[in-house]
């Protein structure tokens, strides 16, 4: 099991990316006294993100954060009324697929299920 990933953001874009990751079932949480000057910490479940601002973040190239969501209609719809633009995708395994961006620019994928 995946316990955390971590990205970079910046500093100002904070506010932002917690309200995103609300809309995918995570919460923020207080990280650790020694990182809570650079860095949020959003949780759902066992799994976290660890959000580090930086003076120069660098967006997963290629790679993404993937989620399996409560109810994939559902927060798809609510990530399209908040504003961000959705691709859907091809399904694997069966389960409906889409791909969005962070406001750091992070893909981040969505998933109705995980895979078997």
């Amino acid at each position: 099991m995946l316990q955390h990933a971590t990205l970079e953001i910046l500093r100002g874009q904070v506010d932002a990316c917690v309200a995103f990751y609300a809309l995918v079932g995570f919460e923020r949480v207080e990280p650790p006294a020694s990182l809570a000057d650079r860095a949020a910490w959003l949780q759902r479940g066992t799994t976290q993100i660890h959000l580090i601002w930086v003076d120069d973040p660098v967006s997963l190239p290629r790679g993404h954060v993937a989620v399996v969501v409560d109810d994939y209609p559902a927060t798809f719809r609510s990530l399209a009324e908040a504003g961000h633009e959705l691709e859907s995708r091809r399904e694997h395994w069966g389960s409906p697929r889409a791909v969005v961006r962070d406001p750091a620019g992070n893909l981040v994928e969505l998933m109705a299920f995980p895979p078997p």
